[in-house]
């Protein structure tokens, strides 16, 4: 096994990972190695803004939209008045 050492930790961030490690009942050594074990076996998630909109929506299912036919041709957009495309 390897050692580690995290210098210059905030104390409110210390105290904070006392609190969590004893209310897993486990040590602040533990807690930190749980907590780095986790953050390494997460799978990589897509960062996407579309991405994680899906994410967050994906657990209460699809829904099925109808397309619309795409038989016109793109076209230029107007911005004169009275004139339209």
């Amino acid at each position: 096994m390897s050692t580690l050492t995290v210098r210059n930790i905030e104390p409110e961030i210390k105290d904070k990972l006392r609190l969590m490690a004893a209310a897993h009942g486990r040590s602040m050594e533990e807690e930190v190695r749980s907590i780095l074990r986790q953050a390494m076996t997460q799978d990589a998630r897509p960062s996407g803004l579309g991405s994680r909109i899906h994410a967050r929506f994906a657990a209460m299912g699809g829904v099925a939209l109808p397309l619309p036919d795409r038989s016109d041709l793109p076209r230029f957009a107007s911005f004169e008045e009275g004139h339209s495309a």
